[in-house]
């Protein structure tokens, strides 16, 4: 087996085009509404998921927690580690196997034109743990890595625009990288479906709506 070396070429700059929409956005808000802080804790958000995708000659299983920010009710940030077991047959020829166990860091951001349906694109580093079966059993081990975009979207169970929500998601994504390493594409270089469902937790509400909820009965005592 040939470890297939890596190309990045305009990947990059797609996952640059997600994030410099993400900051422009951000700063229009902010524009609009100067009295608002830049940061806001209860805009902090953690969670995780599980990772699916299935081939023909293919198998992904992995999890992947992940802590963020949202930047304002149309667009979130989060870092992404994550480790996955990939299993191939008919690699290189018919008959071998390959075993791969991938892990790394990685980020994506997420847009919501509206709070039940978003947009993804996620950017992996992935470490890998190869082993190569021939045909014949006899079987090698590798090292390698690989850059991924992962690119889609999917549906979510009820992000709350009017502050953040915790909600159930589903995902799916291909990789649209030319790694020629992927872990996400078959021996044909087939970008694979990547099926991904998790939740998403918000963190610090309670005080968030404590907060609001005072401010509306000062509001009527001024009344």
């Amino acid at each position: 087996m040939q470890v297939k070396f890596l190309k990045l070429n305009g990947m990059k700059k797609v996952f640059l085009f997600f994030v410099v929409i993400a900051i422009s956005t951000q700063l229009k808000a902010q524009e609009s509404e100067s009295a608002e802080p830049f940061f806001k804790k209860e805009n902090i958000f953690t969670g995780g998921s599980l990772d699916l995708g299935f081939g023909n000659q293919s198998t992904t299983l992995g999890i992947s927690p992940f802590i963020g920010y949202s930047f304002n009710k149309y667009i979130d940030f989060a870092v992404s580690p994550g480790i996955n077991y990939i299993s191939m047959r008919d690699y290189n020829e018919v008959g071998d196997k390959l075993r791969q166990t991938i892990y790394g860091p990685g980020c994506f951001v997420r847009l919501f034109p509206v709070k039940f349906l978003f947009a993804q694109a996620q950017y992996e580093f992935n470490l890998m743990k190869i082993r190569y079966i021939y045909p014949s059993g006899v079987d090698e081990k590798y090292q390698s890595d690989s850059h991924s975009l992962l690119v889609g979207g999917g549906i979510a169970s009820g992000r709350d625009f009017n502050g953040q929500k915790s909600y159930y998601y589903f995902s799916i994504m291909w990789d649209i990288g030319e790694s020629m390493n992927s872990p996400y594409k078959d021996g044909l270089q087939r970008a694979l479906p990547i099926i991904r469902a998790g939740y998403n937790i918000a963190l610090f509400q309670g005080r968030q709506r404590q907060s609001e909820s005072g401010e509306r009965r000062r509001g009527r005592y001024r009344d």
